[in-house]
C-alpha cells in the first residue's frame, strides 16, 4: 500500500480526471482570490463611495458579460486546449492592469478578469464531463468545491497581508504566477486533440439559438436562476464585506480577514455532500438558502455593531456553503449529453448575469439607503430562492444512491 499510493496518486494528476481538474479549478481560485479583497477595496479608494462602486461594477460586469458570450464561439475555433490558455493569460494581464492602481486600467483589468475567469470554467466544465462518469458527478462536485474553497479561503487574507507588509505589487504579481501555473501545468496532462474541439459538438454558432433552447427547458432554467442567486451572494461578499469593514472602522486587513474566514465555510461542503446524499438534495438547497436569508437579513439589523455583523457574515457564508456542495447539481443532472457543450455555455453565463445585475440594484438603494441596504436586499432574494428551490424535481431530491 505504502508503495503504491504515491504512484498512483502522481499518475493521476499527469492525466484528464478529477485531480487535475480539480488542481486546475484550485489554480484559478487562488489566482483570483489572491486579489479580491484587494480589488473592491481599490475601488473603493479610487471613487470614494459604495454606490459609485457599484455603478463602476455594473459597467465592467456588463461588459466582461459581452466578452464572455463570445467565449464558445472561441472555443470553437481555438480548441478547448488554446481558450484555457487564453482564459489564463487574460487573468494574469488583468492583475498586472489592477497594479497600476489607476481607475483607466481598472476597468479593461475587470472586464479581462471576468473573461478569464469564464474561459477557465467553461473549458473545464467541458472536459469534466467529457472524463467524469455521470454517476460520479454528485461525489466530484463537492470536491471540486472543496480545492476551490482552498483557494477563496487562503487567497483573500494572504493578498491583504501582502499588501499591507510588502510592495504594492506584490499580491498581484503572486496572483499572476497562478495563472502562469495553469498555462504551463494543462499540456502535461495530455488532453487528446480530438476532446479539444468543439466544432462536432455545437452543430449551430449563433448564441441566440441555444439560450433559446437551454430556457426552453424548464429543469436547466431553474437551475440557472438558483445558480444566480448562489453566485449574487457571494459577488456581495466578496465586494461589500470588505467595504463594510472598512466602513465600520474595522479596517482594510479585517476585512480581508472576514473575507477569508467566510470562504472557509466551504471546507464544509464534503459534509452537505454527505447529508445531500442522506436526505435528498431538493431539502439540503431549500434548507441552505433559506438559512442563508434570515442570516443576511440579521446582518443588515446588526449593522451598527460592526464585530457582531463580522461575526454573522462569516455565518451567512457557512449557509451559502451548504447550497455550493451540490449547487451543480441540478443542471449536471439535467443536461442532455448531446447538447451539453451549448447548454454548458450557456449555464456558465451565471456568474457574470449575477455580477451584472445585482451591483445595479445595489446601486439603486445606495443612492437612498445605507450600506446595511444591501445586506437586506440580499437577504431577501435568498429566502425568495427557497421558494424556488422548492421546485427541484423531487426524484432529484431523493436519488441518495446516485448521489
Amino acid at each position: 500500500m505504502s508503495r503504491r499510493l504515491p504512484r498512483v496518486d502522481i499518475a493521476a494528476f499527469a492525466r484528464p480526471g478529477t485531480a487535475a481538474f480539480v488542481t486546475i479549478l484550485a489554480l484559478d481560485s487562488l489566482s483570483r482570490a489572491t486579489v479580491s479583497a484587494l480589488v473592491p477595496l481599490q475601488a473603493y479608494d479610487l471613487l470614494g463611495s459604495a454606490q459609485k462602486v457599484s455603478v463602476l461594477y455594473f459597467l465592467t460586469a456588463v461588459t466582461g458579460l459581452l466578452a464572455s458570450l463570445a467565449v464558445p464561439w472561441l472555443v470553437i475555433r481555438l480548441r478547448r486546449r488554446w481558450m484555457l490558455r487564453v482564459g489564463a493569460f487574460s487573468l494574469i494581464v488583468s492583475v498586472a492592469l489592477f497594479a497600476l492602481y489607476d481607475l483607466t486600467a481598472f476597468v479593461p483589468a475587470m472586464v479581462l478578469q471576468m473573461f478569464g475567469a469564464t474561459s477557465v470554467m467553461i473549458c473545464t466544465n467541458l472536459y469534466v464531463m467529457e472524463h467524469i462518469p455521470r454517476r460520479e458527478l454528485g461525489r466530484f462536485e463537492p470536491v471540486r468545491t472543496l480545492f476551490m474553497g482552498a483557494g477563496w479561503m487562503i487567497g483573500p487574507a494572504l493578498g491583504v497581508y501582502l499588501h499591507a507588509q510588502g510592495p504594492n505589487w506584490l499580491p498581484y504579481a503572486l496572483s499572476g504566477s497562478f495563472a502562469l501555473i495553469v498555462i504551463a501545468y494543462f499540456p502535461w496532462l495530455r488532453v487528446s486533440r480530438a476532446s479539444g474541439s468543439l466544432a462536432d459538438a455545437v452543430p449551430q454558432t449563433n448564441p441566440i439559438t441555444f439560450v433559446r433552447r437551454y430556457f426552453a427547458q424548464p429543469r436547466l432554467a431553474l437551475a440557472w436562476v438558483l445558480a444566480v442567486g448562489r453566485a449574487s451572494w457571494w459577488g456581495m461578499f466578496y465586494v461589500y464585506a470588505p467595504i463594510y469593514a472598512v466602513a465600520s472602522g474595522l479596517g482594510a486587513e479585517t476585512g480581508g480577514y472576514i473575507v477569508s474566514a467566510g470562504a472557509s465555510a466551504l471546507y464544509t461542503v464534503m459534509l452537505w455532500g454527505w447529508l445531500g446524499r442522506k436526505i435528498g438534495i431538493l431539502y439540503l438547497l431549500v434548507g441552505g438558502y433559506a438559512l442563508t436569508g434570515l442570516i443576511t437579513i440579521g446582518i443588515g439589523i446588526a449593522a451598527g455593531h460592526p464585530w457582531i455583523a463580522a461575526a454573522l457574515i462569516i455565518a451567512a457564508a457557512l449557509g451559502i456553503s451548504i447550497t455550493d456542495g451540490a449547487g451543480n447539481m441540478p443542471f449536471l443532472r439535467a443536461v442532455h449529453p448531446h447538447e451539453r457543450a451549448e447548454m454548458t455555455a450557456v449555464y456558465t453565463t451565471y456568474r457574470d448575469s449575477a455580477r451584472a445585475t445585482m451591483p445595479a440594484v445595489y446601486a439603486i438603494l445606495l443612492l437612498v439607503f445605507p450600506l446595511s441596504a444591501v445586506f437586506y436586499a440580499s437577504g431577501t432574494i435568498m429566502l425568495g430562492l427557497t421558494l424556488l428551490a422548492r421546485h427541484i424535481p423531487r426524484r432529484l431530491g431523493r436519488d441518495r444512491r446516485r448521489h
